[in-house]
């Protein structure tokens, strides 16, 4: 799509010989070679809509060379016969020749608007009583003459002083730059600037062309047969109020108002152009025909079914007009004529630029004679108008096209009138100017444009891989259209060989962010395959001649092998650090705290975003800030963790645990409040990394643990010393119990099955040092403690820890079965004793305890014991206080002497007796009721054999301590006992 429509006819048919064409508001003005001034109504947008409304025959003898309007006195001005004449409209009368101008070659209208000062404004009425500068309407009408120029000046209307001055040389063509300075053309190839101010002129000196071509005059055919002047017309046109445009041969200069080139670059013509015009921002040039070489279908295309091609060659056979944007000196469009296809591929034909409109965005008019003269006599002239698209339409299709460089200098050559959206395109545009630069490798270019734009940190984020980027990262072929480029486009090939690959995606699915559609990226001269997550796309580097967002293909240069990424996250850097401060800071103002997260990424400034989309920048930011470090400043990372921040934890906790950051991980939970998570990464690096220091020091290692200056979850500890050593955890536990007042049944059960564990695990061994220290330790504790539970331990203990067991029972209340195992199985008296002496209480159950133990000496129910008679002679001599005399002397053998047993007896007979007798019937009536009940209980029996089940855990009885439910005599464990009983108690358990 080019920037100009088809040229179409706006007047045809017209017999004599066109020289001069002004358009003036809806008027058109022909002036002819015989001297006549034909005036049409004209309308731009219709073809064929120019009706002849006045002739003014013999307006001149001679041709009327050049036209020209003044609108400050409404007159025209025509030159013909050197001589230029105003024609007051419009009645054309009374016709007003400047003779001072007498022999003009040409000339040149100029106006503008000027503050006068009060004292060059004195002469003027209407100007008293006003203070200030005063706006005035300036005309300048300046003529060229030979070897003079002349300068009329109308000042609102009013004439002026006339100026005149010598020239070192006749001007051809003259072009104001701006109010003061002039540039004339003496020949193709001399140029000059003239000064009105100061009525000097300066040579302009340009290089020397690189091809010099004899082909300047090769242009001039066709009139040159039809009376044209014999001299080729040099090319001059005006680009703006600094610069012009002069041609040398088939090379274009654009120079300034020092008369020197303000650009670099030339434009070049594959052949000296015949005539050139300007329409901001394009300049026309007319090509002779077999030139210009046949353009591929692209932004250089032909009209459609308009250019005849010659099967032999590649060059076009007719005229050409070609159409270079002044802003990037490139090729943009080529006509060739006639453009329509109803021509003959051999018809040829002369054409002239002739005029353009003053409007800002104006058509463009040439004149077409055919060349062969028959055919010019019977069908006459014909004039076309160029007209361009809109601006718009332009823009789009620079942008389409990749071309973001020349887009967004086509914005900045027009007024916000012509394009009332002109900011809005113009940020759009610079953002995905920045995003080809990002591509290309510019990355401090495009960072600078993503902060002077203010735009969203999540789209600026997502050009980086996900290392970096994380779920928002966007894969390169959807940058485009993730900052809101065409999501559908076409492969364009430029004159330039510039090519851009695009494809076209059609993706209905929804993005990451709802934010990327489709995509549109260049593919042809990739040279570097892109990888998300290692690194960004490599791409030859764009000629000089060629926009940065072109690539070319034809130029082999080698791939960049700059580490790329480490750029990239540089600028990013850079990029962040702008953004944090002027986030956090409206987030300041708001009373804001770090820790709150929100989701929403809109695409607008900062001042007009809401809290949740602040906060939600903010994280943004930071988090992609800090994952930047870590890839590859992980130094960085502490501080970053010890201030504020916003960082997403969930985006950045499982990379910190991955590289073992556990101290920016724990600065980083502190930051956000979350203690319990920072202190259970603090217990877990206390479990991972203490094993080491056991290894060297135990004692050091243990003091870890019991350090009062962190609070560790106990069990936890526990556990942890027990997979190292059991015996540190059973250092750990009495540490609990003795030092820190633990009371807790879970630890002190804990604590008996270690010492238990230990003793066995030393006898398995052969340890017998050892098994006797743990076994004591167990001994001592479950004698001294009340806070574990005996009856669980008891069903644990194997049959051979008899001094264990005794203990335990007794704990449970089953004296004489401890005693039991004293007496008979450990036949350690002196334990028995103190055991009794330990648990005797005169006024309670144990107040017969000594007796029991008498009883077990005297009357073994072990029948393997051996005789206890001496034990118990000592138990008698040294508690008979505590023992009953009758029962003691009852239980006595008879072979026993009474020397053998003097104390007792002694100490039996020191004790008051009172009334005998009634103790005596007392005692008989005692053991007559117990007699009784014996005699009751004898006669109901409990039979356990080894098949006999328990009813409440279903296990065989064995050997097992029983407990026997009255009234049925239910016989079960021991330990069963409570829980049975319930069951007999509560009739739903049954």
């Amino acid at each position: 799509m080019a920037p100009f429509n088809p040229p179409n006819t706006v007047l045809s048919g017209f017999k004599e010989r066109p020289e001069a064409l002004l358009v003036q508001g809806d008027k058109l003005y022909i002036g002819t070679a015989t001297g006549s001034l034909f005036i049409y109504e004209y309308n731009e947008f219709s073809e064929n809509a120019s009706t002849l409304v006045d002739t003014k025959k013999g307006l001149s003898r001679r041709p009327i060379d050049q036209l020209g309007y003044i609108k400050d006195i409404n007159s025209l001005v025509s030159l013909s016969e050197t001589i230029p004449t105003l024609y007051p409209l419009p009645s054309f009368a009374p016709p007003k020749p400047l003779t001072r101008a007498k022999g003009a070659l040409t000339f040149a209208v100029h106006s503008s608007v000027h503050n006068l000062d009060q004292s060059d404004a004195q002469s003027r009425a209407h100007t008293v009583g006003r203070t200030g500068p005063i706006p005035t309407m300036v005309t300048q009408l300046l003529v060229g003459c030979r070897r003079k120029v002349v300068i009329y000046t109308w000042k609102d209307g009013e004439a002026q002083e006339i100026k005149e001055t010598i020239l070192p040389h006749s001007p051809r063509v003259a072009v104001f730059l701006d109010s003061d300075n002039v540039c004339f053309a003496y020949s193709p190839t001399e140029y000059a600037l003239f000064s009105i101010s100061k009525l000097t002129t300066l040579d302009v000196v340009t290089p020397i062309p690189a091809n010099i071509s004899m082909g300047t005059f090769s242009g001039l055919t066709g009139y040159m047969t039809l009376g044209l002047g014999v001299r080729a017309k040099p090319g001059l046109v005006r680009l703006s109020d600094t610069e012009a445009l002069i041609v040398k041969d088939n090379q274009g200069f654009i120079i300034g108002t020092d008369g020197k080139q303000t650009k670099p670059t030339t434009i070049d013509w594959p052949s000296p152009p015949d005539e050139v015009a300007f329409v901001n921002p394009y300049i026309f040039s007319i090509l002779p025909p077999g030139t210009v070489p046949v353009p591929e279908n692209g932004g250089t295309s032909l009209p459609s079914g308009s250019a005849p091609v010659a099967p032999q060659s590649a060059l076009i056979p007719s005229p050409v007009v070609q159409v270079i944007s002044s802003l990037t000196a490139q090729s943009v469009q080529t006509l060739p004529f006639p453009p329509t296809s109803s021509a003959s591929s051999t018809a040829t034909c002369t054409i002239r630029l002739l005029a353009s409109s003053p409007t800002a965005k104006a058509p463009i008019f040439l004149v077409a004679t055919p060349s062969d003269r028959t055919v010019a006599t019977s069908e006459g002239s014909s004039i076309w108008q160029i007209r361009m698209r809109s601006w718009g339409d332009q823009i789009d299709e620079l942008v389409q096209r990749c071309l973001y460089s020349d887009a967004l200098s086509l914005l900045d050559t027009l007024d916000k009138a012509l394009l009332p959206d002109k900011d809005q395109r113009r940020t759009h545009i610079r953002a995905l100017h920045a995003v080809s630069q990002f591509r290309l490798g510019k990355f401090d270019e495009a960072i600078n444009s993503f902060i002077e734009l203010d735009l969203n940190p999540a789209k600026v984020v997502a050009l980086y891989p996900e290392r970096i980027a994380g779920r928002l990262s966007v894969p390169p072929d959807d940058w485009i259209s993730l900052f809101g480029g065409p999501t559908n486009q076409q492969s364009f090939t430029p004159k330039n060989d510039d090519t851009i690959s695009t494809k076209s995606q059609n993706d209905s699915n929804e993005s990451k962010e709802k934010l990327v559609e489709q995509s549109a990226s260049p593919a042809t001269p990739v040279r570097a395959a892109v990888r998300r997550g290692t690194a960004f796309v490599a791409l030859l580097s764009s000629s000089k001649d060629k926009d940065d967002d072109t690539l070319s293909i034809s130029g082999k240069k080698k791939v960049k092998q700059v580490d790329d990424f480490s750029r990239s996250v540089d600028a990013l850097w850079r990029y962040l650090t702008d953004r944090r401060p002027k986030v956090a800071g409206a987030l300041a103002v708001l009373h804001i705290a770090p820790a709150q997260s929100h989701q929403h990424r809109p695409n607008i400034p900062l001042p007009l975003l809401t809290l949740e989309q602040l906060v939600r920048f903010m994280q943004i930011v930071d988090t992609v800030l800090f994952k930047s470090y870590l890839v590859t400043q992980p130094a960085f990372l502490g501080a970053l963790c010890r201030l504020a921040n916003w960082c997403e934890v969930s985006e950045v906790e499982e990379e910190l645990r991955a590289r073992e950051k556990f101290a920016e991980l724990i600065y980083l939970y502190n930051g956000k409040k979350m203690h319990a998570k920072a202190l259970n990464l603090l217990q877990q690096l206390l479990f991972e990394s203490s094993r080491w220091i056991f290894e060297k020091d135990r004692h050091m290692a243990f003091e870890i643990f019991t350090s009062d200056d962190v609070e560790l979850p106990r069990t936890q500890v526990t556990d942890y010393l027990e997979n190292i050593d059991p015996s540190i955890s059973t250092r750990y536990i009495e540490y609990l119990i003795d030092e820190k007042g633990e009371e807790s049944a879970a630890f002190h059960d804990r604590l008996v099955e270690l010492y238990l564990n230990m003793t066995l695990s030393a006898r398995k061994r052969g340890d017998e040092a050892n098994e006797l220290e743990v076994y004591s330790k167990l001994l001592r504790f479950i004698d001294t403690t009340d806070h574990y539970r005996p009856d669980r331990l008891y069903g644990s203990l194997p049959e051979n820890l008899y001094e264990a067991r005794a203990v335990l029972l007794g704990r449970m209340g089953r004296h004489e079965h401890a005693l039991e195992l004293y007496v008979y199985k450990l036949k350690n008296y002196a334990k028995a004793e103190e055991y009794c002496k330990r648990i005797y209480n005169p006024n309670g159950a144990t107040r017969s305890i000594f007796l029991t133990l008498l009883r077990l000496y005297l009357r073994p129910t072990d029948k393997a014991a051996p005789n206890l008679l001496q034990p118990a002679l000592d138990l008698i001599s040294r508690h008979s206080p505590r023992l009953d005399s009758v029962e003691t002397l009852q239980l006595l053998p008879p072979l026993v002497t009474a020397r053998d047993v003097r104390p007792f007896l002694q100490e039996a007979l020191r004790a008051p007796i009172f009334d005998s007798h009634v103790i005596r019937n007392i005692h008989k009536a005692q053991n007559e009721q117990v007699a009784r009940k014996l005699m009751l209980l004898e006669s109901r029996r409990v039979r356990v054999t080894d098949s006999r089940i328990c009813p409440q855990c279903h296990k065989r009885l064995g050997s097992s301590v029983i407990a026997v439910h009255a009234p049925r005599g239910e016989v079960t464990h021991y330990q069963c006992r409570d829980a049975f009983a319930r069951r007999l108690v509560d009739p739903v358990r049954r």
